[in-house]
């Protein structure tokens, strides 16, 4: 990866993360840790690596995105409109009682493959997303992000196992390692790990990476195109909150909103990485 497309990934993270804090400010609610620590993620998937057009939300041949972790969707909505898919004004109707922007994602707002509620159950519907592409011959890939978290629940480990016996190799998977949770950390909650070697022993080829170093990210996603017979699960080592000091390793901003004197700090330090960037 050039410099030039390093820069250019790196400021749409950023730029997911302002408008997502925009979108969750005017609401007055929403998930800030789990949204800002996929930043990168979303900014590769959406900006480089997957086939998708925002004037055909639904064509045949587009590659899925299932947010397993469907409570981060402001992220996932900010990522959709910088990238065309709906006006980025429509996100000031987030979480209004008579807007399509709930608080977690849902299946008819374009560019969005899958309705989101209750965790856990994103891997098995990827699972089928792709198994249905390699009988269709469409060609088409699933890809889908959970949170580390979210693995604590039972079925994502039944879709794991299936996905590694019909080997879904069009089926790529992401982990958000942010490390915290809603009532604290992983270790002290339910521990996942080791995440790759429980996906291993499923039948996984097992990537890790910086989850906030967009080259390794874009590498990865491009190695596990290459695989034949494993589904690859991206294991991203990631931090909760990521861009904003007051948010990061903070499991209170999980679900939390910043006092009304933070808000203002909170976006001078996005809007400073912004402009390091444009640069």
């Amino acid at each position: 990866m050039n410099s030039n497309k390093k820069k250019e990934l790196e400021l749409w993270a950023a730029r997911i993360r302002k408008t997502a804090l925009q979108t969750i400010q005017t609401a007055g609610s929403g998930h800030i840790g789990g949204s800002f620590s996929l930043g990168e993620i979303l900014s590769v998937l959406y900006f480089d690596k997957m086939n998708i057009d925002p004037a055909d939300p639904r064509k045949a041949d587009r590659d899925r995105l299932v947010l397993s972790k469907g409570h981060c969707s402001p992220a996932l909505y900010a990522a959709l409109a910088l990238r065309g898919f709906f006006p980025v004004e429509h996100l000031s109707t987030f979480r209004q009682i008579d807007s399509d922007l709930s608080g977690h994602v849902e299946i008819h707002v374009p560019g969005v493959d899958m309705s989101a509620g209750s965790l856990g159950q994103g891997l098995s519907v990827a699972v089928g997303m792709a198994m249905y592409s390699k009988a269709s011959g469409t060609g088409n890939r699933a890809f889908c992000i959970l949170g580390d978290g979210e693995i604590q629940e039972g079925q994502v480990w039944e879709a794991a196992m299936c996905a590694g016996f019909y080997k879904t190799d069009n089926l790529i998977a992401f982990v958000d390692n942010n490390k915290l949770q809603l009532d604290g950390s992983l270790e002290e909650v339910m521990s996942p790990y080791p995440i790759g070697e429980k996906f291993k022993a499923f039948g996984w080829n097992v990537l890790e990476v910086d989850g906030h170093d967009v080259e390794q990210i874009a590498d990865a996603v491009e190695l596990a195109k290459v695989v034949k017979g494993k589904p690859t699960v991206i294991v991203a080592d990631t931090v909760k909150g990521k861009g904003v000091s007051l948010f990061e390793n903070n499991v209170d901003f999980h679900g939390g909103q910043p006092k009304t004197d933070e808000w203002p700090v909170c976006f001078a330090e996005l809007d400073a990485k912004i402009a390091e960037l444009e640069g």
